[in-house]
């Protein structure tokens, strides 16, 4: 499974989302079950499934999967191709 994968699912898990939902183009507060909370779990499942620290300036930046896969870059896992 490609690192882009294991996001997406890390994406659908932490927000609720259907196993079929496309995630590529989600952005923070552009559905419901994206909110403030949903974030912090977001962030979270992304530390466990890739075992990454992630500090609160990048929490904050994160406001959408293409940001998620960018801020994987910086951890040198190769997922920015978005």
């Amino acid at each position: 499974m490609s690192h882009l994968d294991r996001l997406r699912a890390v994406f659908r898990t932490a927000l609720n989302l259907s196993a079929d939902t496309h995630v590529d183009r989600l952005e923070y507060r552009g559905i419901p079950q994206w909110d403030s909370l949903a974030h912090m779990a977001l962030i979270a499942a992304m530390e466990d499934e890739f075992s990454i620290i992630i500090d609160t300036d990048d929490m904050i930046d994160m406001s959408s999967f293409a940001k998620a896969g960018e801020l994987l870059e910086k951890h040198g896992i190769g997922a920015a191709a978005v």
